[in-house]
């Protein structure tokens, strides 16, 4: 047809040239609006063909069918192929089960067999910190979503002060103005004064069209990348020159048969304003520098730094759900099948971002941020701690584990721990208030490494489950996983909190593992006072030497004696 109307004159090719110049401008330009659909095609691949040539082979066959009774059977062929396909691979979850084999058959796993010990706890969870960033900003402004990230040697939340997306003509006009960085290890984080930055990026994640962070980024990608690779969460950091730019986590797809998903690196985006040469430049060629993940450890700033997305971490943590082998997860097996708990009441749910110190195992893993997993049996009733993972945050190819149940702990779970911190204190009105994201605390306490979870408990809105009450200072507990005590501890001294855990426990500890004693203070000479105690008599000190100095003494009187 076009050939057709191209040879009908000038004006028709003219015109011809100049339509497709057009749509050559606009599927340049407008490649972040069809990406997703070629990312689709990717993820995909291996189904799209089959059933295309099963379409097109039963297709051929079915008009080359003289019979009606055989083109019945070629369409009822089809109508049963196509039905198998979508019940075993969609309802049945079998295209995400293969999906997730291959993650673990291509994930660098490495067994530990002693625990790390957390280092600078933080103190609020996500939510909280969500709630008290959004009560400091005005109506027209909005908070992303906090996200714990390395600055120098600090471990803060991050987010952006954005404009809102209820405003449409703000998204297209207004620039991200500021940053919060709030440290994670105080219990009175501050939203304001020297915790409010002033920085200017000209794209953000509430921003419309070519200002969207999602849509710089993809533009940036060349062709190839365009199929493979997605954005994923956005940080707020600082680089190594201390200016703060956006690190967009990007997740790359691999396979062909049933492929999956990994950390394909970062885009960088440095701070400025929008104008027109930034225009221009996110129209054509999209905004951001790439880090590929094995470029990564050149760059200080985002070694042992959180810029690993979550989603890829969910998935490399669920596919150890394959230890016990292919067919073990499969329902009339299960003996080592596990999974990620789900937390209620759209609390944060697992990865917890954790600050782990490594050094005294023999790991050789750097100490610093890692995506936290406890993983517990896949049924219900099921609360035990299987499985702790520690993901790298930065990326690095590798996946730690320890392995709570061949050991035969009998550690409790993270999905135990609400109940335990609502029976310990009865008083409490839970139906207003809620026990929230139990991270792992764990130290050296009375002789060996103990696990506890930390837990802090929130206030819910009645109205809006996701509006968690950020109090300055919150309640605090620690649960002993293996002993299922409660401690409640004083938030504003956590140099205490190791103490307090011993004082409660430390008598069970005793009778259980004969320990000796611990956190006993020395008591100085210059303390030490004598009292006078009435009904108690004070028996003298008593010379060995004394009775033959008498006996002596007794001879030479007698000889003085004598002598007169």
């Amino acid at each position: 047809m076009i050939k057709n109307y191209w040879n009908k004159g000038g004006k028709q090719k003219r015109i011809t040239v100049i339509v497709g110049l057009i749509l050559l401008i606009l599927l340049f330009v407008l490649r972040d609006d069809y990406q997703p659909a070629l990312l689709f095609i990717r993820k995909y691949i291996f189904v799209i063909l089959l059933s295309g040539l099963v379409l097109f082979f039963g297709l051929r066959k079915f008009r080359k069918s003289a019979s009606t009774g055989g083109r019945f059977g070629t369409l009822g062929m089809l109508i049963l192929f196509f039905g198998i396909l979508y019940f075993v691979g969609w309802h049945f979850k079998m295209y995400d089960y293969m999906k997730t084999y291959n993650v673990f058959n291509h994930l660098n796993k490495v067994e530990i067999h002693e625990l790390p010990l957390t280092q600078n706890e933080r103190i609020q969870p996500l939510r909280n910190i969500f709630s008290m960033a959004n009560e400091s900003v005005g109506e027209t402004k909005d908070v992303s979503l906090p996200h714990l990230v390395r600055i120098g040697d600090e471990n803060k939340w991050t987010m952006a002060i954005q404009p809102t997306e209820k405003y449409v003509w703000q998204g297209m006009t207004d620039n991200t103005e500021e940053v919060f960085a709030v440290s994670s290890t105080t219990p009175f984080p501050r939203f304001s004064s020297e915790n409010r930055i002033p920085v200017t990026f000209s794209i953000g994640e509430s921003l419309k069209f070519s200002r969207n962070t999602y849509n710089a980024v993809v533009q940036r990608f060349n062709f190839f990348q365009l199929f493979t690779m997605e954005p994923s969460d956005t940080y707020y950091m600082k680089n190594d020159a201390g200016k703060w730019v956006q690190v967009v986590s990007l997740i790359k797809w691999k396979g062909f048969l049933f492929p999956y998903p990994t950390f394909g690196g970062v885009m960088v985006v440095d701070n400025g304003e929008h104008d027109f040469k930034d225009y221009l430049e996110r129209i054509l060629i999209g905004k951001g520098t790439y880090v590929s993940a094995e470029n990564m450890k050149n760059h200080e700033y985002l070694t042992r730094q959180n810029t690993l997305a979550e989603k890829v971490s969910q998935l490399q943590a669920e596919s150890l759900k394959f230890l016990g082998g292919f067919s073990d997860p499969l329902p009339w097996n299960m003996e080592t099948a596990v999974k990620i708990p789900e937390m209620p009441k759209d609390q944060n749910q697992q990865p917890y971002v954790t600050d782990f110190d490594f050094s005294n195992t023999e790991t050789g893993a750097y100490s610093g941020l890692y995506h936290w997993f406890g993983l517990e049996p896949v049924g219900e009733e099921r609360t035990s701690l299987s499985f702790s993972v520690f993901v790298p945050a930065d990326g690095t190819d590798k996946l730690y584990y320890y392995n709570h149940a061949s050991k035969k702990q009998g550690y409790a779970g993270v999905s135990a721990m609400p109940l335990k911190v609502q029976e310990s204190r009865k008083e409490y009105d839970w139906t207003a208030n809620t026990p929230v994201e139990f991270r792992p605390y764990i130290k050296d306490i009375a002789g060996k490494k103990r696990m506890f979870f930390m837990g802090t408990v929130s206030s819910i809105s009645d109205t809006n489950s996701k509006q968690f009450d950020g109090s300055a200072t919150p309640d605090l507990v620690l649960i002993d996983s293996e002993y299922r005590d409660v401690v409640w501890i004083d938030v504003k001294h956590p140099s205490q909190w190791d103490k307090t855990v011993y004082d409660q426990l430390n008598e069970a500890w005793r009778a259980s593992e004969g320990i000796g004693y611990y956190f006993v203070e020395e008591t100085k000479t210059i303390d030490m006072v004598q009292k006078t105690v009435d009904s108690l008599k004070v028996i003298p000190a008593v010379d060995e030497n004394t009775e033959k100095i008498e006996i002596l003494q007794r001879q030479i009187d007698s000889l003085k004696s004598l002598s007169n």
